[in-house]
């Protein structure tokens, strides 16, 4: 955890030697990445900043834009990573869990390919507790329509980021002071998330060992 302060405590350091949009990108970008930070640290120091400058509101949404554009990158390497671990993972353990890739990859294919499945992820993005790395990491697992992952991952991060944002500029203390609460329900979804994505693939090994797993998945 020494790290992670180290690493909160350059970042802060930024902001006084570099502009307003140069901190977002390398904060969010590195905010994105190394999960024990909290997820508000970016958005709501950039908000104060720019209130500190005199900037009016709308140049938030230039602000919001690049923290999206650089978290949605940070979010497409954790994507990247959870492709290649499935093929790790059934490569390895197919056989125990009853998958193939081909199956793996039907299963990402019943979330493409309409907007409800793109409204949805946009809606967990913009979430402000929802953690972002295990969302990716599952998106990338099942090989969702990495088009659509990006456009909902983008839309969703900058919603995010105009919130926290709004929060650092109009001086919320109040809001401020739940931060530490937003960062212990994100640690507990990170936990429900993980156990419902190990619940998933016990179903999915129960219906393939009673067979049915291919009837699942046509019925889909």
């Amino acid at each position: 955890m020494n790290f992670i302060k180290a690493i909160e405590l350059f970042l802060l350091g930024l902001t006084t030697k570099v502009p307003v949009l140069v901190f977002v990108a390398v904060g969010s970008l590195v905010e994105e990445i190394i999960a024990p930070m909290p997820s508000p640290l970016i958005g709501m120091s950039a908000g104060t900043i720019a209130q500190v400058q005199g900037r009016n509101f709308t140049y938030l949404l230039l602000i919001a834009l690049v923290a999206a554009v650089f978290k949605t990158l940070g979010c497409w390497f954790f994507y990247f990573l959870g492709d290649k671990a499935e093929d790790l993972v059934t490569l390895r353990f197919g056989k125990f869990l009853g998958l193939n890739h081909k199956e793996v990859e039907n299963i990402g294919k019943l979330f493409n390919g309409t907007s409800k499945d793109e409204i949805i992820l946009t809606l967990i993005r913009a979430f402000p507790i929802m953690p972002t790395i295990p969302i990716s990491l599952a998106c990338g697992f099942i090989k969702m329509n990495l088009k659509s992952y990006l456009g909902a991952t983008l839309a969703g991060t900058y919603l995010r980021s105009l919130m926290f944002l709004y929060v650092g500029y109009s001086g919320l203390t109040f809001l401020k002071s739940m931060v530490g609460g937003i960062n212990s329900a994100e640690s507990l979804m990170n936990i429900v998330i993980g156990v419902v994505i190990l619940g998933f693939l016990a179903f999915i090994y129960y219906q393939r060992g009673k067979g049915g797993l291919h009837k699942w998945l046509k019925k889909k």
